[in-house]
């Protein structure tokens, strides 16, 4: 598929479908009208591949082969985001030392918005009719009701807004742990559930997970209430393998979705995002 556009002195140019290899052609013509870089391109037909975009593949390639090794050691219970090159700008403006705060606050609502997106596609729908201004039948679905969000504060917090956006009038509970920094070990200090969380679905939002301890800690918590694990979904920017894996082997039965598995976490995404 090609797309034409008018050059404002009465000529075409040809762009090409953001599917389709550039040739050399297009990418003299593309470099000319822009500055800006193509990250990558879809190889189709016969077009030779530059360095760069080679370079972009084989990246692509490992990390998807090291994400599905990891999906398979830790369950299928763990789902990442669909990679892209939006979802990669966003990771690496957050973890940027350099990233105002301005910037680091916009892109982590951005990221926490993705992220709450998908997690809403991982609730219960129920299929509905409606009937449109035009008198037609539509089939559609609709949430079941019963679902609700719990923040892990203080970082939790910060994903509460992306999850009103959402769902205005869903109802949010809030707990406290903090973990002792010699030992590790979680502490739970407050804790405000809606009456009935034990019949809900729940969304847990934390945004790094390091250790995992403190989430483990949040779901006994919830389980104390009557709440089962499979009925928890963990909503997460970012998670390390041990993060991620404490926290299946202890609840097995727990989903949690994220952007990103890494050893690395950006522990420092608290601090940034509350800072003055």
């Amino acid at each position: 598929m090609e797309t034409y556009f008018e050059s404002g002195i009465g000529t075409e140019i040809k762009m090409p479908c953001q599917n389709q290899q550039l040739n050399n052609n297009d990418r003299q013509e593309h470099a000319a009208m822009s500055s800006t870089k193509q990250v990558r391109f879809a190889s189709c037909g016969n077009s030779v591949l530059t360095e760069s975009n080679r370079d972009a593949e084989v990246a692509e390639t490992c990390e998807n082969v090291f994400n599905s090794e990891l999906q398979r050691q830790i369950g299928s219970q763990l789902k990442l985001l669909p990679l892209n090159d939006q979802i990669r700008e966003l990771q690496t403006i957050i973890r940027d030392k350099s990233t105002s705060r301005g910037d680091f606050v916009f892109c982590a609502d951005r990221l926490i918005r993705l992220v709450v997106e998908e997690g809403l596609n991982q609730l219960p729908y129920s299929e509905c009719t409606v009937t449109t201004p035009t008198g037609h039948k539509y089939d559609g679905v609709k949430f079941e009701k019963g679902n609700c969000g719990v923040s892990i504060m203080r970082s939790g917090e910060a994903m509460e807004q992306g999850l009103r956006d959402c769902c205005r009038s869903i109802r949010i509970g809030k707990i406290l742990i903090q973990s002792d920094e010699d030992t590790q070990k979680a502490k739970v200090y407050y804790a405000k559930f809606p009456p009935d969380i034990s019949r809900r679905k729940v969304l847990l939002m934390y945004p790094i997970l390091s250790t995992g301890n403190t989430v483990i800690e949040a779901v006994r918590v919830l389980t104390e209430h009557g709440l089962q694990p499979k009925h928890i979904i963990l909503l997460s920017l970012f998670s390390t393998p041990h993060g991620a894996k404490s926290i299946i082997q202890e609840f097995p039965e727990i989903t949690i979705l994220t952007t990103e598995v890494h050893p690395v976490a950006p522990t420092h995404f608290g601090q940034r995002r509350w800072s003055p």
